[in-house]
């Protein structure tokens, strides 16, 4: 079923997160996280195989929690949500006050006293284990199978044995398919925000190729063993993603004038940047990312949400009118362009989508 949003009700905040793709208003100070009591969890798993083959005697996953799980009758779980996080993100990226501050309040739709809410930081990501904690480019090259498989052996050691919902933005939206294809039983529903079932290519990957290309070449970079970061490739690489998550509409009213834009770029760039091995892997991840073969295995009900404004998966490719068919119990929701939507962005500001989120969990809601 497809769905074009004819109106977006509510007032929203200005969006702001550091670096995932479509997070990137960098003009005024970001919003702190909420302080919602989220717990700390580690698991490492020991010889992790990478779908390279490549192996790490220990591969660190750190994860939040909040709520507290819950088991029927039969001892399963029958609460946990999985919340993925986009490309550069963390664990944290979805304590946004635009996101948590509207789902996880008492009564919201991921109400914490309901549910149990598990953020976990990805391979390369946050406090898991990545490229710049030491092996530098001699860390195996990950990709999202791999995400998702330590996903799962991450919940098998939290004895989490089935999901209630995953939900997934930008990076995230794209291992929610790959969990729907490869452990289609494990979940009861799939809600994949701004992304697109398909190979990265055209657009989408010259722009993470080059940016990828911008940090080798800098001399600095020194294949990896930089004594200091590439500043000048990683400039590159930041603008880049920059303007691919951005929002025409909303840099325009933040930099109206010529000064104010340049102001913007130059507070853009005085901000910390990645270190440059980990933003060569994780944006190098998606290269073999290709769910489109296997739509059809998907057998969990998907809310698949993505924007007008969404610059790195435009809807005039009209891949996911064509693509949404295939899956046998989907609905595709296409919000317009307004004064609510952040461009890529959107994923994270739930205030648009919130309802719809509302009216699937109900739909989904397991019959006893």
């Amino acid at each position: 079923m497809i769905l074009r949003v004819t109106r977006v009700i509510g007032t929203v905040l200005f969006f702001f997160c550091a670096l995932s793709f479509g997070q990137t208003n960098p003009a005024p100070a970001a919003q702190p996280a909420s302080k919602w009591p989220a717990v700390n969890g580690t698991v490492t798993l020991p010889n992790f195989r990478f779908g390279t083959g490549e192996t790490l005697p220990e591969l660190k996953l750190h994860y939040l929690t909040l709520g507290t799980p819950h088991r029927d009758a039969a001892g399963h779980v029958d609460n946990a949500v999985l919340l993925l996080h986009g490309t550069g993100g963390s664990a944290h990226s979805l304590l946004n006050p635009l996101f948590s501050d509207v789902l996880f309040m008492p009564g919201g739709v991921l109400d914490i006293t309901k549910y149990f809410v598990i953020l976990p930081d990805d391979i390369g990501h946050g406090e898991s284990s990545k490229p710049s904690d030491g092996l530098h480019m001699q860390f195996p090259a990950y990709d999202y199978d791999d995400m998702v498989h330590s996903q799962r052996m991450m919940l098998d050691a939290m004895k989490i044995d089935h999901l209630r919902l995953i939900l997934g933005t930008s990076m995230g939206c794209m291992e929610s398919f790959v969990w729907g294809e490869t452990y289609p039983d494990f979940m009861d529903a799939l809600a994949p925000f701004a992304c697109l079932p398909i190979q990265i290519a055209g657009r989408n990957r010259m722009m993470r190729y080059m940016s990828i290309q911008a940090i080798k070449l800098d001399p600095t970079w020194m294949g990896g063993e930089y004594k200091t970061e590439p500043a000048e490739g990683l400039r590159l690489a930041n603008t880049l993603v920059l303007v691919m998550g951005s929002s025409p509409l909303q840099m325009q009213k933040q930099a109206p004038t010529r000064e104010a834009a340049e102001q913007y770029v130059d507070r853009f760039w005085a901000r910390p940047s990645p270190d440059a091995n980990d933003m060569i892997y994780y944006l190098n991840a998606s290269r073999n990312y290709d769910p489109s073969p296997r739509l059809e295995q998907i057998k969990a009900p998907v809310l698949w949400i993505n924007s007008a404004d969404d610059y790195i998966n435009p809807p005039e490719l009209g891949i996911a009118e064509k693509m949404v068919k295939r899956i046998p119990n989907a609905k595709f929701i296409l919000v317009p362009i307004s004064d609510q939507t952040r461009g890529h962005g959107t994923h994270t500001v739930a205030a648009v989508w919130k309802d719809y989120l509302a009216e699937f969990m109900q739909s989904t809601e397991p019959k006893p």
